[in-house]
């Protein structure tokens, strides 16, 4: 059986997004176990969650509120990836990769939103 969100390709993206994020955080220093790399983790997979947890509402309201947490999501990991940065834990070309990727899926987060919601 395949649920609704396996369908979707902003849910794929947003899970890889994770796994990304996961990845270029085990180079991140120690001390930052439960500080940036914790949170950069939580609200990455939150993105992909909430999307999932959204497809399976039966009201265009309901779903476009965890969309709309799913977006919010996004952008937190933005913000704790440009203080990555600043503190030289990411290089330049891995924050642009990072910052693409984004972009990408708020725009497509953005789609569904719109479609759930109907505005």
């Amino acid at each position: 059986m395949t649920y609704s969100f396996e369908k979707l390709d902003v849910w794929k993206k947003s899970k890889d997004f994770a796994v990304k994020i996961y990845r270029v955080t085990q180079s991140f220093p120690k001390e930052e176990k439960f500080g940036l790399v914790s949170q950069l983790r939580r609200a990455s997979i939150s993105v992909s969650s909430n999307i999932a947890e959204g497809s399976s509402r039966t009201s265009g309201k309901d779903q476009g509120r965890f969309y709309t947490i799913a977006y919010s999501s996004t952008i937190e990991v933005l913000n704790q990836l440009m203080i990555s940065k600043e503190l030289q834990f990411l290089t330049v070309e891995a924050y642009n990769e990072l910052r693409a990727d984004i972009e990408h899926i708020t725009a497509m987060i953005n789609r569904l939103h719109n479609s759930a919601t109907n505005t």
